[in-house]
């Protein structure tokens, strides 16, 4: 049932409307969201004035309010998010004329790379702060056009989901009898979308031809690289606020045709995994639905990293599944490569090269730690967060055995912290730092008391907290 029509005003200049107060009807509408898998039938109401909903006063201000909090690197022209509003309050009238006369043109995207988790690089396209406002107001406005037809099994970039939610969906699946998992993986998916298939599936809701053809212009801005602007032929820039929505829309028609065939499944943006109930199911439905994404999507899937597995084997959003005891009700636990990831950034936040002070490199690694442990709260063991703290707390200790410089401070020290060393034994010398780490003084000199007074922020502590809560 959709919603009464809203009202607002277009972001224009002044002097177009003395009073400022245009009265625009707006272009969407509500509808009511399953959490099921199931598709709202394609329907043929196209709201009129999506333009004026984009351009609403209300709306271009809340997509400000989103780009300045998102902050972000500059694009081409090097505009800062801070320089944004200052900029738009004397240039606005000059881009909103543009944009009405359909004569606006949007930047290329700045490309950067950076490194993934596994290996290799990840091409983003940096929008210019103009074009991410401009970007997000969209976003916003197309956003209840589309979600509400989207399948209960999608949870990336839609309001009110969630990775957790996707993780508790994947073990209800596995729970009924589904141990076996197909992992898609869509090779460079931001950079192969095929323009007219997405815009095609764009105009099923839309039929503006203003936001249509602005849209278009989006995909198609170019990319700058060394000075040059390269064409887009096809792909959506990863990183503009626009993408994730376009994702979904174009990744719906797979939904589709998963839940056509009766599949449990689970996708997170481009992340898709299939939960049946054999291998041979499961190698059937692998070469299947990978025909019909790179025949009907005209997409193209990894065939290297698209593997079949048992479900208690895979990753899903940096979590896994395992059976305690071998039996009983399906538990949640953290991938190891996700483990490895924060061991790692650990490590930099406790290198005996970096010279802070402990209290600057304690706030440091508990803000890391404090948003790692509300990401993987869901995990059901408390194991591997008493593992990262002893681990973590070792390293901690090799650092303050460095800071203290020579043997004879070191004995000093442990003895003034509480350890009554015996007659004649002396603390762990030489170029044994990590051995150090782990001796009986040291230990019990800096022992989870002494860090928790230095304001050490435990793994398993916040866990337990936040399970709690």
């Amino acid at each position: 049932m959709s919603a009464r029509p809203e009202h607002g005003d277009r972001w224009k200049p002044a002097s177009a409307d003395p009073q400022g107060q245009t009265p625009v009807h707006t272009a969407v509408s509500s509808a009511g969201r399953s959490d099921t898998a199931a598709h709202h039938p394609t329907d043929n109401h196209r709201e009129p004035d999506l333009w004026d909903a984009i351009f609403a006063k209300e709306n271009l201000l809340a997509a400000l309010r989103r780009v300045e909090a998102n902050r972000g690197a500059p694009g081409v022209d090097g505009m800062t998010t801070e320089e944004l509003r200052p900029w738009i309050a004397q240039n606005w009238p000059r881009i909103w004329a543009e944009l009405d006369a359909g004569t606006y043109r949007p930047a290329p995207v700045r490309r950067v790379t950076i490194p993934k988790p596994n290996g290799g690089e990840r091409i983003l396209g940096v929008p210019r702060v103009l074009d991410r406002l401009i970007q997000q107001a969209i976003a916003q406005a197309l956003t209840p056009v589309f979600d509400p037809h989207f399948s209960g099994a999608s949870f990336g970039f839609r309001p009110g989901r969630s990775a957790h939610q996707a993780v508790k969906v994947g073990r209800r699946a596995i729970e009924d009898g589904n141990c076996w998992a197909v992992d898609l993986d869509l090779d460079k998916f931001f950079d192969r979308v095929n323009h007219d298939a997405l815009m095609a599936r764009v105009t099923r809701r839309v039929e503006d031809k203003r936001v249509l053809k602005l849209i278009r212009r989006y995909l198609e801005a170019g990319i700058m690289a060394d000075g040059t602007v390269l064409a887009s032929e096809e792909g959506t820039p990863q990183g503009s606020p626009l993408s994730p929505l376009l994702s979904n829309i174009m990744l719906d028609d797979l939904d589709r045709e998963l839940f056509k065939r009766g599949h449990r499944f689970v996708r997170y943006a481009d992340d898709v995994m299939v939960f049946v109930r054999s291998e041979r199911a499961a190698s059937r439905v692998l070469g299947s639905i990978t025909t019909f994404i790179e025949t009907r999507l005209k997409l193209k899937v990894n065939r290297e990293k698209s593997k079949v597995s048992s479900a208690f084997k895979v990753s899903l959003l940096g979590f896994g599944y395992y059976r305690p005891g071998g039996k009983g009700p399906v538990s949640i636990r953290i991938d190891r490569k996700a483990v490895k990831r924060l061991k790692r950034e650990v490590r930099r936040l406790t290198s005996r090269s970096w010279g802070v002070s402990m209290e600057h490199r304690l706030e440091k690694l508990g803000r890391f730690t404090t948003g790692w442990v509300a990401y993987f709260k869901l995990a059901d063991s408390s194991w591997t967060f008493k593992q990262l703290d002893e681990w973590t707390r070792r390293r901690l200790r090799q650092v303050r055995w460095i800071e203290w410089a020579n043997a004879n401070n070191r004995n000093r020290m442990v003895r003034r912290l509480g350890y009554l060393m015996p007659d004649g034994a002396r603390i762990i010398a030489g170029r044994h730092k990590w051995k150090a780490s782990r001796s009986r003084g040291m230990s019990i000199a800096l022992d989870n008391a002494y860090w928790d007074a230095q304001g050490y922020k435990s793994f398993q502590g916040l866990w337990q907290r936040l399970r709690t809560a």
